[in-house]
């Protein structure tokens, strides 16, 4: 399934940047950058929940703010594109 990961982190503090860094590096590791704060992940119900324990240990939830929406298998028509920096199909093999 395909699921959008949004966050918004506070970073008025020293804390608040490295918790940034740490969200948006577990992040990586599960998907890809489709805006700054903003990613898409291909991954099955045991991988959604290990990404969202995983991001519950690292924001702090008085200042920090996640949202999850699960676009399911037929996402592909429920995903418009306009402008620049398009992204590639996670589901595609990806050729380096």
């Amino acid at each position: 399934m395909m699921v959008l990961i949004t966050y918004d982190v506070n970073t008025e503090t020293a804390a608040g940047r490295k918790r940034l860094r740490q969200v948006a590096k577990q992040c990586v590791n599960f998907g890809q950058r489709v805006q700054n704060s903003v990613f898409e992940c291909q991954v099955d119900a045991a991988k959604m929940r290990e990404i969202e324990e995983r991001l519950l240990k690292i924001i702090n939830p008085e200042l920090d703010s996640l949202r999850f929406y699960n676009l399911g298998n037929g996402y592909k028509t429920k995903i418009k594109h306009v402008g620049a920096k398009l992204s590639f199909d996670v589901s595609e093999p990806l050729i380096i």
